[in-house]
């Protein structure tokens, strides 16, 4: 059993903690650690095989920083140029995988979902397994725990067994989102399952069944993966021809069309942690069934959910509220109304507004900068450098930078010129002047950067060369 990671997307519902550059698959919402990680550990114990990661090639050093984290061993990180839903991720990803030469059973797994009883989720693999042996395009069935109106359904069939034993059913029909009466029929019938979008098949199935159901996909996804490129460990794929492809979910392009769809009941805490309300509902409450991170005080507030990152944040006398702070933004949300935080997200778009696309503590591979203040001409950044790692060598056409070392150790260059910078010790980078910056210590680097010019923003770089492949 081979896992399949889907990685991407961006995840706008739980704005403000989720931005188009650290979406919430890399945060840590539900758990100390990233739901990416949290994905992988709870593959632990069940036989499954090292994953493939699928993401964003602008995430991709997220993913590869998240997996060194945990120690995490894994099959290569698969970069999509441009997202095109799920059925083009899978058909690469099961293209990629028989490329050893062997036809993997393949486990579907979106990387921002929560299972809280792992137990349960690794008996509900092993039934699926056995009905994806028999050539079954399996997927996973959540047994609702309400009537709820934001989860497509599935309708079991006739029961499927293994030896004599029950592994699971048939699907008798996908049905979209409901209205809450039609949810309510649902979940009473006992013959409907929320939609996980979790799936388990072999590869070659899976790729027989695209050809049959969506030969453009498979024809286009072969020949994107033929001009793939090896990045150390990332696997690039041709762009142009990529970006050509039908955008499809698996649902639409193969399993609402397919004669053997089964599906495996899964009762395991699962949730898709789509918008802040299901966050709470997920968590644990207070006796007043209030949810709260960070540094919360609440007083005569019920049925609410805080989260605070680095102020305190208190709630008075407020009943069913979300409340998120971060840096640089806060909402505040009746829970029934989460779902409009779309509104916010596209008209930050439409304004061009960093925040949409960007927290203020931004993250690169070498390590992060945090923007501290900005003004008329000028901008001071928190930056921190990881031991080892090295910024390109670049150039500015409109500002200065000034940089003082707080911590660590800093190997500078500015034309010609290479010095160590130490603690307490300052240098000045003028407009126009080719330079870079490592840290060749043992310990994080740790320096304030002072800009000052015309124009501050993040495109005015210039890269000469780069150890990231940065460089068009």
């Amino acid at each position: 059993m081979k896992p399949i990671i889907l990685a991407g997307g961006t995840g706008s519902r739980l704005w403000p903690k989720s931005r188009v550059a650290m979406p919430k698959q890399f945060l840590a919402l539900t758990s100390d650690n990233s739901m990416l990680q949290d994905t992988i550990a709870r593959l632990n114990g069940s036989g499954a095989q090292a994953p493939m990661i699928i993401c964003n090639e602008a995430h991709r050093f997220l993913v590869a920083e998240q997996l060194r984290q945990q120690d995490i061993q894994h099959s290569g990180i698969l970069l999509e140029p441009v997202g095109r839903n799920t059925a083009p991720a899978i058909a690469l990803a099961a293209l990629k995988a028989q490329e050893s030469g062997s036809d993997p059973i393949l486990l579907i797994l979106a990387a921002d979902h929560l299972i809280q009883n792992q137990s349960a989720f690794h008996t509900g693999l092993a039934r699926a397994q056995q009905l994806a042996e028999q050539g079954k395009l399996v997927t996973f069935g959540i047994v609702p725990q309400m009537p709820h109106t934001g989860y497509g359904y599935i309708k079991s069939g006739a029961s499927l067994s293994n030896n004599g034993l029950h592994v699971g059913f048939d699907v008798a029909a996908f049905v979209e989102k409901p209205d809450l009466v039609t949810a309510q029929d649902y979940v009473s019938t006992g013959d409907y399952f929320w939609n996980s979008g979790m799936f388990m098949f072999k590869a070659s199935a899976y790729l027989n069944a695209l050809a049959q159901f969506a030969p453009e996909i498979l024809t286009i996804c072969q020949q994107s993966l033929a001009g793939q490129t090896q990045d150390m460990d990332f696997t690039r794929i041709n762009a142009e021809v990529f970006a050509t492809c039908p955008d499809n979910s698996i649902d639409y392009a193969v399993m609402e069309h397919t004669k053997d769809a089964a599906m495996v009941p899964l009762d395991a805490g699962w949730s898709d942690v789509g918008s802040w309300s299901s966050l709470w509902e997920t968590a644990e409450k207070d006796p007043q069934g209030n949810a709260s991170v960070g540094d919360v005080m609440l007083h005569d507030t019920t049925n609410s959910y805080v989260n605070a990152e680095g102020k305190l944040v208190s709630v008075i006398g407020l009943d069913n509220v979300v409340v998120v702070e971060t840096k640089d933004a806060v909402l505040v949300a009746h829970k029934d109304k989460v779902q409009d935080i779309k509104h916010i997200v596209n008209q930050l778009k439409a304004e061009q507004r960093p925040e949409f696309e960007f927290h203020r503590e931004v993250f690169r591979p070498w390590g992060s900068y945090d923007s501290i203040d900005t003004g008329e001409r000028f901008q001071v950044k928190h930056i921190s450098v990881k031991p080892g790692e090295k910024l390109s060598v670049q150039m500015h056409h409109h500002r200065a930078e000034h940089w003082i070392v707080v911590s660590g150790t800093a190997n500078v260059t500015i034309g010609d010129n290479t010095m160590i910078v130490s603690e307490n010790e300052s240098t000045y980078i003028p407009i126009g002047e080719v330079h870079a910056l490592e840290n060749p210590g043992k310990i994080p680097l740790e320096l304030i950067e002072i800009q000052s010019g015309t124009y501050l923003g993040e495109d005015d770089i210039v890269r000469f060369s780069d150890r990231y492949g940065r460089i068009d």
